[in-house]
């Protein structure tokens, strides 16, 4: 028997550690007959990762598919694995061991690697034990890492290729730099929120201006410091105010340097003055016109020309020595970057060439680790040429190979891809898979598996001095190896023969380029086929107001607070601690002691993972509130309370498995009907990944179907002794039978609570087995939809409302029997009457049921309407007057609306066209009904009224 009270941490803590235990995550040794194989790649987060909503989210419908495929007999493999997250984990050891007074140069570059490797073995599990709590039917057993000796192979060998066939190189290119971290990263690493600056206009002086001409060049820009760097100045070549201008030159500010005046659709006559500074080596897009006008004599003769890096790698002003003199002029150079704009903005108004400063909002990059503005920067990096990668990863999607869901977001794959520029893969960091290239003293470079490779390869001898590079890759690089590297690749391996393609990838829209392209694009490349054959693009977890989470905000849930509670203080406590600002966390404590003033209940992993799928619609944004969780354990509550009832009512007795007679009821074969039809539409949802649908669906049967009346009308079928033993047989196997069949449906998404239940009532119902995830997944009977019997429950139900609430109305007290007349019944309507009698008395707490022949012989009544016939409830001493006319005006005004809303819908002439025929005949019986019901609802009315 069930415990009375749901406990959802003791279950979900037992059968977690019996599931690993037993293997039962593992891919099975062969797929059922008529079934085949089925594979999803985790996302690998980060090592140095916690879980938070948007993995509790995506990981909830992953496992929810592999579930599902497992149950359906296919040999089935959700690959676990962790990012080593080069950057993020080197900031979490270096804070460590900035802690103790050192810095990792005080290591030594072998010693600080394993330094984090210690870390990672101690305290790098953190997010694969919480994955745990949330349920996940991860492959534990192969769990994979990006720095694991074969993922490190693999990556090698892909670099090697590349680089042999052309498609890697190394190259003098603008990225992104953080100055705090020395490193190059990627787009994916910088944040760009907009802050509060200025604009400065300054003047740029021509060069023999023309009596017509002014004597300068107005140009605006937010980064004063970077004129040091200019090449040009750049107009529109359809700018009437500039175009005689277009060959002549200004002279630079503070540099004594003279640049050319271009023509560039690039610069917005409708853009402040009109006229642009040029800064190819600390500008993307400058970068972009540098490149169109680079062999244009006036910046090809200028020194490095043009393009001239004027930062140092933490963001100080670098000297250009040149042999005819300073490129940079003295005064700037060490400065900090911000240190030299102030004192040169000072020196623009000691010479008169400042114009003006406003204040202006710019979108600022900064760096997602350390905070610090990102910089374009001019650097030495490896590259992937990635054009020729591109072309047959576009092909796949358009060809079908690959399929998005929802499709809209092919629309964006396509954008990046057909833009796609070269990927700077090197970073200047020492965790990470370090680049298989060595240097000689001259510079050359050679690429190989390792040193003594090189050697062998070349002939060079001992006394040849060989360095290698000291960058290691972007973690991107190995994560775009994922489908295949994990599976054994450059072996071919068994696993990966069997489960490459993968099945489907579930991702979040904001990496379809960083990611699933990089993916694509290897696969075709290093495996001549797509990692995966659909894509399904999830949403971003927002809080109830749709604003995005964030520490600063003060509004991040986290899963784990959730699934097992936590007091009102370590909340306040865990959404302050870090907060530099005093203001912004006193303004977090107090709004969390404002929406959680006794903390967050425990609501089980269970409620959890079904709210998640009752959300994860084909929308983009996820809005997450409590209240949809507290009804969700609600709803754990209802299920287990069901549970308990059946087994109340089935344990050590006769549940009609063995050779007696079984008589089944209308409600017997109407739940078991209802069963079919939800089986289909969950299983629709899930193919369809509507698991929103596949949620509701679940909802709707579980809470209104099975539990509000299947369970109540079993009731005076078990408890009556006059009823037939066949019968209470028939019962009690429709009861056992529908329960250990919706489990299963359930499963998928409500893992802990359903195999708990199974286990307690799978024998009842005659099946076999270990555990509910290894059963078979329910597949819907046609035959069994019985429509006789859905019409008759659906009768017994109105009148059983009907009656209901005509006593709510009249205030009459429910467990009150009461006569009831029955008037213009039809034949059917007395059938149903003779077999409904039980229910009746039961549920509507009927005294008597008498059928009229005339209905003009009735006294006067409360009025209910099933179809045509009348449920007459004489109001001598029961019924207030004017309470039963305020009930009339309410259901005449209901179904005035009813009749409105359906006469639109049938006026409509795209419903019509496009509906089928069937639907269209339905709501026009439907209408005639409800116009029929309101006539004797008005009579009624008006007899009570002459009263």
């Amino acid at each position: 028997m069930l415990d009375k009270t749901y406990d959802p941490k003791h279950i979900e803590h037992h059968w977690y550690r019996i599931w690993e235990e037993r293997g039962y995550f593992a891919p099975a040794p062969e797929p059922r007959p008529g079934r085949g194989v089925y594979c999803i790649m985790i996302p690998p987060p980060n090592v140095t990762g916690s879980l938070h909503m948007g993995h509790a989210f995506q990981d909830t419908i992953m496992d929810a598919l592999i579930r599902y495929h497992r149950m359906l007999g296919d040999r089935t493999l959700w690959q676990a694995g962790t990012d080593h997250a080069g950057i993020a984990t080197q900031m979490v050891v270096e804070r460590l061991i900035e802690a103790e007074g050192k810095n990792r140069h005080n290591y030594g570059r072998e010693a600080f690697v394993n330094r984090v490797l210690a870390w990672k073995a101690e305290s790098g599990g953190t997010i694969t034990r919480q994955l745990r709590r949330l349920g996940t039917s991860l492959d534990w057993e192969t769990e994979r890492f990006t720095l694991d000796e074969g993922l490190s192979a693999a990556v090698q060998e892909v670099f090697i290729r590349l680089y042999e066939e052309g498609l890697i190189y190394r190259g003098k290119r603008l990225v992104n730099w953080d100055p705090v971290l020395h490193t190059a990263v990627s787009d994916l690493e910088v944040l760009s929120e907009e802050e509060q600056g200025f604009m400065w206009d300054i003047c740029y002086p021509l060069v023999q201006p023309g009596a017509a001409d002014p004597p300068y060049l107005v140009v605006s820009t937010t980064r004063p410091e970077t004129l040091l760097g200019d090449c040009a100045v750049a107009v529109n070549p359809e700018d009437e105010r500039y175009r005689h201008l277009i060959g002549a030159f200004v002279e630079l500010p503070l540099t004594r340097r003279r640049i050319p005046i271009i023509a560039d659709e690039y610069a917005d006559p409708e853009f402040g003055t009109g006229c642009v500074k040029i800064t190819p080596a600390h500008d993307f897009n400058d970068h972009q016109v540098w490149l169109r006008h680079r062999d244009e004599k006036a910046i090809a003769e200028q020194p490095h020309g043009g393009l001239i890096n004027i930062l140092t790698p933490d963001a100080c002003i670098r000297a250009n020595a040149l042999e005819e003199g300073e490129l940079i002029p003295r005064a700037y150079v060490g400065l900090d970057r911000y240190t030299a704009r102030q004192r040169i903005i000072e020196d623009l108004k000691a010479q008169g060439l400042l114009a003006a400063v406003r204040e202006h909002r710019l979108q600022q990059p900064r760096g997602d680790r350390s905070g610090a503005v990102i910089e374009p920067y001019l650097t030495d990096q490896w590259f992937v040429r990635i054009g020729p990668l591109a072309e047959p990863a576009i092909h796949a999607v358009e060809e079908g190979h690959i399929r998005f869901v929802p499709d809209n977001w092919k629309h964006t794959y396509f954008e990046w891809m057909r833009n796609i520029q070269d990927w700077c893969i090197s970073r200047q960091i020492w965790w990470g898979h370090r680049i298989p290239a060595w240097y000689d003293a001259q510079g050359n470079v050679y690429v190989g598996r390792s040193e003594q490779e090189i050697r062998a390869k070349h002939g060079f001898g001992p006394e040849l001095v060989l360095t290698q590079d000291p960058d290691v890759l972007d973690t991107w690089f190995s994560s775009a190896l994922w489908p295949f590297s994990t599976l054994g690749w450059p072996e071919q391996t068994e696993r990966l023969k069997t489960f490459y393609p993968t099945s489907v990838l579930v991702t979040g829209f904001d990496i379809i380029f960083f990611w699933v392209a990089r993916m694509i694009m290897m696969g075709l490349k290093f495996m001549g086929d797509v990692p995966f054959r659909e894509v399904y693009i999830h949403g971003l977890v927002r809080d109830q107001n749709g604003d995005k989470m964030s520490k600063s905000k003060g509004n991040i849930l986290d899963p784990l607070d959730l699934i097992d509670g936590i007091d009102l203080g370590s909340l306040v406590a865990k959404r302050t601690t870090g907060l530099m600002q005093p203001h912004l966390a006193e303004r977090i404590e107090r709004d969390t002691r404002r929406d959680f003033p006794n903390g967050i209940p425990a609501f089980g992993t269970d409620a959890l993972r079904m709210t998640f799928a009752s959300l994860a619609s084909t929308g983009r944004d996820i809005k997450f509130d409590l209240g949809r969780i507290e009804g969700y354990r609600n709803f754990c509550n209802k299920l287990w309370n069901a549970a308990r009832y059946v087994l109340m009512n089935t344990e050590g007795q006769d549940c009609g498995l063995g050779s007696g007679p079984i008589e089944l009821s209308a409600a017997d074969r109407w739940i078991w009907s209802e069963l079919q039809r939800t089986i289909r539409s969950v299983t629709e949802a899930i193919e369809s990944y509507r698991f929103d649908l596949a949620a509701q669906s679940l909802y709707e049967f579980t809470w209104d179907q099975f539990c509000d009346w299947y369970l109540e009308l079993s009731k005076p079928v078990l408890n009556d002794p006059a009823v037939s033993a066949a019968a209470k047989r028939g019962t009690r196997r429709t009861l056992v039978q529908t329960l250990e069949t919706l489990l299963r449906l359930l499963h998928p998404i409500m893992p802990f609570i359903t195999e708990e239940i199974w286990q307690k009532v799978r024998h009842l119902a005659g099946v076999e087995g270990e555990s509910i995830m290894l059963a078979p997944y329910p597949v819907d009977d046609a035959a069994a939809v019985d429509a006789g019997a859905t019409a008759e429950i659906d009768w017994v139900k109105q009148c059983i409302l009907g009656i209901r609430r005509i006593k709510g109305e009249m205030n009459i007290a429910p467990g009150k029997p009461l006569p009831v007349l029955i008037a213009n019944a039809s034949d059917q309507d007395c059938q149903w009457l003779a077999t409904a009698r039980l229910y009746l008395d039961f549920l509507a707490r009927t005294e008597s049921i008498t059928l009229l022949d005339d209905e003009s012989q009735a006294p006067e009544s409360a009025i209910a309407l099933v179809g045509a016939m009348k449920i007459l409830i004489p109001m001598a001493g029961l019924i207030d007057k004017s309470a039963e006319l305020k009930r009339l005006d309410k259901e005449i005004a209901r179904l005035s609306d009813e009749i409105a809303r359906l006469e639109i819908k049938l006026a409509n002439p795209e419903f019509v066209a496009k509906a089928k025929p069937e639907v269209v005949a339905k709501e026009q019986v439907k209408i005639a009904e409800r116009r029929s019901a309101l006539a004797e609802l008005e009579a009624q009315h008006e007899r009570m009224v002459k009263l």
